[in-house]
C-alpha cells in the first residue's frame, strides 16, 4: 500500500462505499416489491419510464429500478442478487469497468445496468466474445426481462433470435433456451436490449455503412453497452482491425514458389525477433534469393509486391508453427487465437501473410483480399455514448483503459471472502523435466480426489500432456482449440473429484467451474499452470478459475528455463546460476530473484503490447475521423439528402477550379477559353468551341463560371427528361454512395501501404506520426475532390437500360475478423461513353477485364487505375 493511500484513504474502497449508500436504499424497497402481484411488478417499467419522460434522469430511478430487477430476478430464474452484485451493476450504470471475481455473477450483474438503461428506449448492448455465451445469457436472464415487460434478441453469426415464452424448440438440449425464436438482424437491434459478440456488433455497424439503401441497414444509435471479459476484448484483441475484405486478382501461384525457396536458406540468410514478431533477409540472404528469382533487385520499387511476397513467406517459416498458431483442417488454415486457444474459422491474417501459411502447409491459396471496410475495436467502442465492462482480471491494465478509453477500473468485493492458496512457482531447467512434474503433481493431486485443471500456452504443449498423462493411465480430458465444440460441457465437469483437465490457456473462460459433491472438503479445484504467459492478466485468469465464491482451492505454475518467457527475456543468465549451483535436471529451485525476472519481463511485454496498441489508436484516430466524414455523408444520401443541387454544386467547384487553371491572366485576352471548353467538355456536354460565340463568356472570372454553369445546368435537366426525374433521383443515389465507395476502397488501401512505410520517416529526423497526419490530411482532401470530380462527371454519363431483374442474392457468409463482402446496387445503371457523343452506352464489364485495359466506365484510363484500383 502506498503512502498516499494510507494518508487519503483507498479511492476504490470509498467509492464502493458510496454504492452501499445506494445499496442500502434498495433494501429498503425490498419488502414492497415482494407484495406486488406479477402485474404490478411489471408495471414499474411503465412507471418508471414515465418518470424519465417528465424530466427525471437514470440516476433519479436507479434504486427503485435495481430493486424492481432484483426481485423479478427472485421469482423468474430464483436467484436474488447479492449486495455485491448491486455493487457491481451500479459501476457499470456509472460507464466504468467492474472487476469483479470469478463466480461472482458477471452475468446477473449485467442485468441491472441493461434494464435501467433501456428504460430510454435507445436500446442496450451486452457484448461477449463468443456466440454459445451470448445466446446463453440472453436465454438465461431473458425471463427476468420478460417479467418486467422488455424484449431481450441475440445476434449470432448464423441467426438472430427473440425471446419469446410461447415459442418452443424442443431440438435445444438446454430447456432455458428453447424459447429463442428466429427472428431478422434488424428486429434483434430494435429489441430493448440485444447480445451478441463484439464481432458481429462491430461488422454490422462497418456493413450499415456500405449499404445502398435504408433498409440494408440494421442498427440504431449505439447508446449504451457492457463489454463483458472486457480485458479479452479491449486488449488483447484491440490490435486485430474488423475488415471487410473483397477478393483482388492477383496470382497466387508465386506464393507457393517462395514457400519452396525460404527452406533452402541457412540460420545465416535471415534473422529473427521473437519480440517484435518480425523477420527480414541478411545481405547474404537477399543476394540467394535474387540470384534463385532472376530478380535483379528484388527491393526496387517495381518489384515492391515480390519483396513483400517474400517477407511474408519467411515470417510464415520461422515464426507461425503449426499447431500453436493455426491449425490444418480440412485444407483450410484455421488460426487458432493466441489469448483463448479457440478456432477462429473465417478470420484470416492481412497483407499476404494467410497466404504464405497455406503456401507453407501446402493447401490451397485463397486470393489476397482489398480492404473495403475497416475499425478497429478501440474506434468501435468509443462509438457508444457510455460504455462498460465487466471482468476477473481488470487492474494490471487499468491504465490502458483510462488513457485509451477513459474507463476507471473499480474492484468489487467478492461475496465470500477468498481461500485459495496460490503456491510459489518451481522452475526446471528443461522443458521434459518440468513436464514430468506436471504430470506427477496431476497424479499425485487427483489421487486425492481434487479436480485439477491444467492450463498450456499452446495446442501442441497441451496433447504433449495429454499423451503423458495417457501413459501412466491418468483419465483426463483436453480442453483446446481443436475440442470447441464440447468446450461448454467439458468445462462443466471440470470441477468433479478426480477430474483432469487440460485447457489451452483461458478455452472455456466465462463459464464456472462448479464443484462436485465433496470436493470442497478435499481441498477444492487445484491450478496447475505449464507456463507463465507473457501477461500477468492471462496468468491471474487460469488462478481465478479456483476459489469461486468462498470455496477452498489452490495453483502453482511450473516453468522451464527453454520456456518461450524465459528464454527471450533473459533465462541465460539464470541457467548458468543453477549449472553454478550445480542443481540437477530434475531438481526445481524457488527462487525470488527468478520471481522478480519473470514479473519484469512480463511488465516489459505489457509495456511493449500496450504501446503497440497506443501507436494503433493514435495512426488509427487519423482515419477515424476521416471515416466518421465519409459515412456521414453515405448516412445522409441513405436518409434521401437532397442530392440534385449537391451534385451541381459539385459541378460548379469543377468549374471554378478550371476556371482558375486556364484563367490565371488578369487579361481576358490571354485567358486558354479554347482549352477551359475541351476540358470542361470532358465533363459535360459543351458545343465545339468553335460553334461558341467569341463574346459568349463576357469580361470577368465570375461571368465565365456563371455562363459554363448555364450550359451545365441545361445538360442536367436534358439528362432528367430523358431518363425521367424520379429515375434520375435513383440515379443520383447510385452514382454518390458508388463513387464514394469505391474512391474510399481504394483510398484505404493506399493508406495500408503508406502506414506501412511511414516508420521510415524517424530516419529523417522526422516523426512519422506527425508525418502521417500530414500527408493524410492531404490525401484526404484529394479524395473529396476526386469524388467530387467524379460523381460530378459520371452524372453526365449514365444511361438506363432495362434489364431481366436478377435475384437478390443470399447475404454473404461472414465469419472471424476479417470477412469477404460485395457492395451489392443497382443492376440497372451504366456508365456512358463521352458526354460530347451524342450518349452511345459505354462497353459494361463482361468477363474479365485485363488491368491494363480501358476502364468500361469510359473515363478513359486503364482499369487499374480506375474502376480496378
Amino acid at each position: 500500500m502506498s503512502v498516499l493511500t494510507k494518508v487519503l484513504g483507498d479511492p476504490n474502497a470509498r467509492e464502493v462505499k458510496r454504492h452501499l449508500e445506494w445499496v442500502a436504499d434498495a433494501n429498503e424497497l425490498e419488502p414492497l416489491m415482494e407484495k406486488l402481484t406479477a402485474d404490478e411488478l411489471k408495471a414499474k417499467t411503465a412507471e418508471l419510464r414515465q418518470r424519465l419522460a417528465q424530466g427525471e434522469g437514470l440516476d433519479d430511478v436507479l434504486v427503485e429500478a435495481f430493486a424492481v430487477v432484483r426481485e423479478a430476478a427472485r421469482r423468474s430464474i430464483g436467484l436474488r442478487p447479492f449486495d455485491v452484485q448491486l455493487v457491481g451493476g451500479i459501476v457499470l450504470h456509472q460507464g466504468k469497468i467492474a472487476e469483479m471475481k470469478t463466480g461472482e455473477g458477471k452475468t446477473l450483474v449485467a442485468v441491472l445496468p441493461l434494464y435501467l438503461n433501456a428504460l430510454e428506449g435507445k436500446g442496450a448492448h451486452l457484448i461477449t466474445v463468443n456466440d454459445y455465451l451470448a445466446r446463453r445469457d440472453a436465454g438465461w436472464n431473458a425471463p427476468i426481462y420478460q417479467a418486467l415487460g422488455m424484449s431481450v434478441a441475440v445476434i449470432g453469426h448464423e441467426m438472430s433470435l427473440l425471446y419469446d415464452p410461447d415459442y418452443l424448440d424442443e431440438t435445444h438440449p438446454d430447456p432455458r433456451l428453447q424459447h429463442l425464436r428466429p427472428i431478422t438482424r434488424g428486429e434483434a437491434y430494435q429489441a430493448d436490449i440485444t447480445y451478441g459478440t463484439n464481432s458481429e456488433f462491430g461488422f454490422d455497424y462497418l456493413r450499415d455503412n456500405m449499404a445502398v439503401d435504408l433498409t440494408q441497414c440494421v442498427q440504431r444509435g449505439l447508446n449504451f453497452a457492457i463489454v463483458d471479459e472486457v480485458d479479452s476484448i479491449l486488449i488483447d484483441e484491440a490490435r486485430t482491425p474488423l475488415i471487410i475484405s473483397g477478393q483482388a486478382q492477383e496470382s497466387t501461384e508465386k506464393y507457393y514458389q517462395y514457400a519452396r525457396l525460404i527452406p533452402r536458406l541457412s540460420l545465416e540468410d535471415y534473422t529473427v525477433d521473437e519480440k517484435t514478431k518480425s523477420a527480414s533477409l541478411t545481405e547474404d540472404g537477399i543476394a540467394k534469393v535474387e540470384r534463385w528469382t532472376g530478380i535483379k533487385n528484388v527491393y526496387e520499387l517495381e518489384h515492391v509486391d515480390e519483396a513483400h511476397q517474400i517477407n511474408q513467406a519467411l515470417k510464415a517459416y520461422t515464426l507461425f508453427k503449426r499447431d500453436r498458431d493455426y491449425l490444418v483442417k480440412d485444407g483450410e488454415v484455421i488460426i487458432v487465437d493466441e489469448f483463448t486457444g479457440r478456432q477462429q474459422p473465417g478470420r484470416r491474417w492481412a497483407d499476404g501473410l494467410h497466404q504464405a501459411v497455406e503456401a507453407k502447409e501446402g493447401v490451397k491459396v485463397q486470393q489476397e483480399t482489398q480492404t473495403l471496410a475497416t475499425i478497429t475495436y478501440q474506434n468501435y467502442f468509443r462509438l457508444y455514448t457510455k460504455l462498460a465492462g465487466m471482468t476477473g482480471t481488470a487492474v494490471t491494465e487499468a491504465e490502458e483503459f483510462d488513457k485509451i478509453y477513459k474507463l476507471q477500473v473499480v474492484v468489487v468485493p467478492t461475496h465470500k471472502p477468498m481461500i485459495r492458496a496460490d503456491n510459489a512457482d518451481l522452475i526446471y531447467k528443461t522443458e521434459d523435466a518440468k513436464f514430468k512434474a506436471v504430470a506427477d503433481e496431476i497424479q499425485e493431486t487427483a489421487g486425492t480426489g481434487r479436480p485439477v485443471l491444467v492450463g498450456t500456452v499452446s495446442v501442441e504443449k497441451s496433447e504433449r500432456l495429454a499423451r503423458l498423462l495417457e501413459k501412466r493411465g491418468v483419465p483426463h480430458e483436453v480442453l483446446n482449440a481443436k475440442q470447441h465444440e464440447r468446450e461448454a460441457l467439458i468445462v462443466a465437469k471440470a470441477g468433479q473429484a478426480g477430474a483432469v483437465t487440460i485447457a489451452t490457456n483461458m478455452a472455456g473462460r466465462g463459464t464456472d467451474i462448479v464443484l462436485g459433491e465433496g470436493v470442497a472438503k478435499a481441498g477444492g479445484l487445484h491450478i496447475v499452470g505449464t507456463e507463465r504467459h507473457e501477461s500477468r492478466r492471462i496468468d491471474n485468469q487460469l488462478r481465478g478459475r479456483s476459489g469461486r465464491q468462498g470455496d477452498p482451492g489452490s495453483s502453482r505454475f511450473f516453468l522451464a528455463l527453454d520456456d518461450d518467457l524465459m528464454r527471450i527475456f533473459g533465462g541465460e543468465r539464470i541457467k548458468n546460476m543453477m549449472n553454478m549451483l550445480r542443481v540437477g535436471d530434475d531438481e526445481p529451485i524457488e527462487s525470488r530473484l527468478v520471481s522478480k525476472q519473470i514479473e519484469s519481463a512480463q511488465t516489459k511485454v505489457e509495456g511493449h503490447n500496450f504501446d503497440a496498441r497506443r501507436y494503433l489508436v493514435e495512426y488509427d484516430d487519423v482515419m477515424n475521423k476521416q471515416r466518421e466524414i465519409i459515412y456521414g455523408e453515405r448516412r445522409k444520401v441513405l436518409e434521401g439528402v437532397a442530392l440534385r443541387d449537391l451534385v451541381l454544386s459539385w459541378v460548379r467547384k469543377v468549374i471554378e477550379d478550371a476556371v482558375s487553371e486556364r484563367c490565371e491572366s488578369r487579361h481576358p485576352d490571354n485567358w486558354d477559353i479554347e482549352g477551359l471548353v475541351g476540358q470542361l467538355g470532358t465533363v459535360f456536354p459543351l458545343p465545339p468551341f468553335g460553334e461558341i460565340p467569341s463574346d459568349e463568356f463576357g469580361e470577368t472570372k465570375e461571368a465565365v463560371i456563371d455562363r459554363l454553369m448555364q450550359y451545365a445546368e441545361t445538360a442536367y435537366q436534358a439528362k432528367e427528361a430523358e431518363l425521367t426525374e424520379p429515375m434520375m433521383r435513383q440515379v443520383e443515389q447510385f452514382v454518390v454512395l458508388k463513387t464514394i465507395d469505391s474512391r474510399w476502397i481504394s483510398y484505404l488501401t493506399m493508406m495500408e501501404h503508406f502506414k506501412e512505410g511511414i516508420g521510415l520517416r524517424a530516419f529523417g529526423q522526422k516523426d512519422p506520426l506527425v508525418e502521417y497526419k500530414n500527408e493524410a490530411f492531404q490525401a484526404f482532401q484529394e479524395l473529396l475532390n476526386d469524388i467530387q470530380f467524379e460523381i460530378a462527371s459520371n452524372m453526365y454519363r449514365v444511361q438506363v437500360r432495362a434489364e431481366p431483374p436478377v435475384p437478390t442474392p443470399p447475404p454473404a457468409v461472414l465469419t472471424g475478423r476479417s470477412r469477404q463482402a460485395g457492395i451489392a446496387g443497382p443492376a440497372a445503371v451504366a456508365g456512358a461513353g463521352s458526354p460530347n457523343g451524342g450518349g452511345s452506352p459505354a462497353p459494361v464489364p463482361a468477363g474479365k477485364i485485363g488491368r491494363n485495359d480501358p476502364c468500361w466506365c469510359g473515363s478513359g484510363k486503364k482499369y487499374k487505375k480506375c474502376h480496378g484500383r
